[in-house]
C-alpha cells in the first residue's frame, strides 16, 4: 500500500513541473517578441525643399550710434548776467528764434560812443576834402588816392572799425537758432552768470547719422547705397530704414572699417542712441537653404539630400548667411556635388546618417 503511493506521488510531481516549465517558456517567448518590438527600428520623418538658385538676400550685422547731421555748440561772445532764457531743454525752436541773451547795458552803452564817433569822423572827412577843394556829399569824383589820405587824416576808417567792433560785441550776448532743431543741454537760469563754456546745443534730429564698424573682411561687401534697417536697442523691435552714405577707406588698429549711414527721424529716435544696425544686399543666383538645413560631421558642414527614401550624406560650404538661411556650395574637396533640382532634408537630420531610411512628410519649395 504504501510502496503504491510513493510511486504516485513521483508521477504527480513531474506532471506539474512539467506544466509549469512549458507556460514559462510560453511566457519567455512573448518577452523576447516584446524585446524585439522595442529595439525596431525608428523611422526618420523628415521635411525636405526642392533646391533652386535664388536671389539671396546677404546680411551683415553690427552695434551702431545714432549722432545728429547738423548739431552746433551755441555760446555767447562775451560773458555776463543772464536776462532772458527762451527756451528750454527738449524745445524745438525755428531758425532764428531767440533762445536766450545776456545783460547788454554796457555793450549798448559801446555802441552808441561807437556811432557818435563815427559822424563825428563823418564829419572830419568833408572837413579834410573841402580843404583840398571837393565840396559836398557826393565822394564819387574824388580821387582814390585823395579820398585815402582824407579817411586816414579824419580817423573815418579808426571809427568805422571800433563801430563794427561795438557792433559785434552787442550782438553777440543775443543766442538766435543758426537752423530748425532741438535745444539740448542748457543748464543756467535767467540772473545765472555766463561763462565761456557753451550755454546750449541745438540738435536737427529731424535725420541722423549711423556709425558702426565692421571687419576688413567685409569691406568687399560694403557700398555706398546700400539699404540699411536701423533697430533701437530700447524701443518696440520697431525698424527704420536708410542707406549708407560713406565708408571710410582704411583699417584701424582692431581691424575694423568704420563705415556712416543715413536714416530719417520717425519720432522715436534721439541723438547718442545705441542701435542695432543690419545691412543688406541682394545677391543673385545662389543656392540657398535653411539654416536647419546644416548640421556637422566630422568638424565639417553637412546637408543631407534626399534620393529614393535614403538620406545622403553630402559636404558642404556655407559661404554666405543671414538671419534663417545659408548660401551653400558643394565641398568638392570631400567629392561632393549639389544641383538644382535636389531635394534636401531640412528637418528630422540631427540623428541621421549616410543612407539612413527616411520616410518625406512633405515636399515644399
Amino acid at each position: 500500500m504504501k510502496t503504491g503511493l510513493l510511486a504516485i506521488i513521483p508521477a504527480a510531481v513531474l506532471a506539474l513541473v512539467s506544466t509549469g516549465g512549458c507556460r514559462q517558456g510560453e511566457k519567455s517567448g512573448e518577452d523576447v517578441r516584446d524585446s524585439r518590438l522595442q529595439y525596431e527600428a525608428e523611422r526618420n520623418e523628415v521635411e525636405v525643399i526642392t533646391l533652386e538658385r535664388t536671389v539671396f538676400t546677404r546680411q551683415l550685422i553690427a552695434n551702431g550710434k545714432l549722432s545728429a547731421q547738423a548739431r552746433s555748440s551755441l555760446s555767447f561772445r562775451g560773458t555776463g548776467v543772464l536776462s532772458d532764457v527762451n527756451a528750454r531743454n527738449g524745445e524745438t525752436v525755428q531758425a532764428g528764434a531767440l533762445i536766450a541773451s545776456l545783460d547788454r547795458t554796457d555793450k549798448e552803452l559801446a555802441l552808441r560812443s561807437a556811432r557818435i564817433a563815427m559822424q563825428k569822423a563823418e564829419l572830419d572827412l568833408y572837413d579834410v576834402l573841402a580843404g583840398q577843394g571837393y565840396t559836398g556829399r557826393d565822394t564819387s569824383a574824388v580821387p582814390a588816392a585823395v579820398m585815402n589820405m582824407a579817411r586816414m587824416r579824419s580817423g573815418y576808417d579808426a571809427s568805422l572799425n571800433s563801430l563794427r567792433q561795438a557792433e559785434y560785441e552787442y550782438e553777440g550776448m543775443v543766442l538766435t537758432a543758426p537752423f530748425t532743431g532741438k535745444v539740448a543741454d542748457i543748464k543756467l537760469r535767467r540772473y545765472d552768470q555766463s561763462s565761456s563754456e557753451p550755454f546750449c546745443t541745438l540738435i536737427d534730429d529731424s535725420s541722423f547719422n549711423v556709425d558702426f564698424t565692421v571687419l576688413e573682411s567685409e569691406y568687399g561687401f560694403l557700398e555706398e547705397g546700400l539699404k540699411v534697417r536701423v533697430t533701437p536697442f530700447s524701443g518696440d523691435g520697431r525698424h527704420l530704414y536708410g542707406t549708407v552714405t560713406s565708408i571710410n577707406p582704411t583699417v584701424d588698429k582692431n581691424g575694423q572699417i568704420a563705415v556712416t549711414a543715413s536714416v530719417k527721424n520717425d519720432g522715436t529716435l534721439i541723438d547718442g542712441m545705441n542701435v542695432r544696425v543690419t545691412v543688406e544686399k541682394d545677391v543673385p543666383d545662389r543656392l540657398v537653404v535653411p539654416k536647419s538645413a546644416v548640421v556637422i560631421r566630422d568638424n565639417l558642414e553637412v546637408l543631407f539630400r534626399h534620393k529614393d527614401g535614403k538620406a545622403l550624406w553630402t559636404y558642404v560650404h556655407t559661404v554666405m548667411s543671414s538671419g534663417d538661411s545659408y548660401v551653400v556650395v558643394p565641398n568638392t574637396d570631400r567629392g561632393a556635388e549639389l544641383n538644382e533640382g535636389d531635394e534636401v532634408i531640412v528637418s528630422g537630420n540631427l540623428n541621421l546618417a549616410d543612407g539612413s531610411t527616411v520616410t518625406v512628410k512633405n515636399v515644399s519649395k
